[in-house]
């Protein structure tokens, strides 16, 4: 960093800022499957999430990868927030009238 000798003020370059950041490690969730009962962790980009309406219209699905069943379950607020913070695929469902 160097200081302007007018200002006093410290400027900072791009490499400083960054210069002791390593890469981040993906996100992971843990899930688990109603139908074969697996338990696992899956990438944020296994995931799908759909915002709509309502709490019914609210919901993430996945693939289970140890039976292959389609899994949708219901998403509150929380979830909401984890998924979309994590990087997960957001589909926002509009009410037609």
């Amino acid at each position: 960093m160097s200081e302007s000798a007018t200002s006093g003020v410290r400027e900072m370059t791009v490499a400083s800022a960054f210069g002791g950041m390593r890469s981040v490690s993906p996100v992971v969730f843990k899930a688990g499957c109603p139908d074969c009962r697996g338990r696992f962790e899956l990438a944020a980009s296994a995931f799908r999430l759909a915002i709509g309406a309502t709490s019914r219209t609210t919901f993430y699905s996945f693939t289970c990868p140890e039976c292959g069943a389609s899994v949708r379950k219901p998403a509150g607020e929380r979830i909401v927030e984890l998924l979309t913070g994590g990087g997960v695929s957001t589909l926002r469902l509009h009410s037609t009238l």
